[in-house]
């Protein structure tokens, strides 16, 4: 279960990254290389902590999943009017899938509830943070007009708290999946902002 939920949270999180290359005007290389670092990203620095090897060269798949996003992107761009409402809204889901899983792994490795949530945010965010940096934007987690850290944590806090509950199974780390996708578009649609970012840009 959780290694399907990887896989989603990488390809969605990929496609983000490849859109950023469009809305950068980088050639396909480049958005490759910001799919790669977006999607695999937080799922490294999650593996690390864990002191497990990195998913990424765990299977081939891991690498190609961004590499068939960046082709989508590609051929499918230029009908996309308006590129940044997508990237949020696939954000949004990315984030979702992102904490679900990042805390379900942890629990099964025998994190404590608090230990699992903080990993589990800290996979959402890492891999957009990097591609933020690397596109040349102000990173989301800090200065964003949308909360993006609150929704990982709220998510991946439900998703310990199912576990601890005993539901351990796909419907609880979906159920946290939507919530912390929802949470995120609703920041979005209500103009949020993190309390760090205030003055920021006013």
């Amino acid at each position: 279960m959780a290694e399907l939920f990887d896989l989603a949270g990488i390809f969605v999180f990929a496609l983000t990254g490849a859109l950023m290359g469009v809305r950068k005007r980088l050639d396909v290389i480049g958005m490759a290389v910001l799919a790669e670092i977006t999607a695999l990203g937080g799922g490294i620095m999650r593996d690390l902590v864990l002191n497990v090897s990195p998913v990424a060269f765990q299977s081939l798949g891991y690498v190609l999943v961004p590499v068939a996003a960046t082709a989508v992107v590609f051929f499918w761009h230029p009908h996309v009017t308006r590129v940044m409402p997508v990237i949020l809204v696939l954000d949004a889901a990315g984030l979702g899938l992102f904490c679900a899983v990042g805390t379900v792994k942890a629990l099964e490795y025998g994190l404590s509830p608090l230990h699992a949530t903080l990993l589990g945010a800290t996979t959402a965010v890492g891999g957009g943070i990097l591609r933020d940096l690397l596109a040349g934007e102000i990173p989301t987690l800090l200065y964003d007009r949308q909360l993006y850290a609150v929704p990982a944590l709220v998510g991946s806090a439900a998703m310990a708290g199912m576990w601890w509950a005993g539901l351990h199974g796909w419907p609880a780390a979906l159920g946290a999946a939507v919530l912390a996708f929802g949470l995120r578009l609703a920041a979005m649609r209500l103009n949020w902002r993190a309390p760090l970012a205030r003055g920021v840009g006013e």
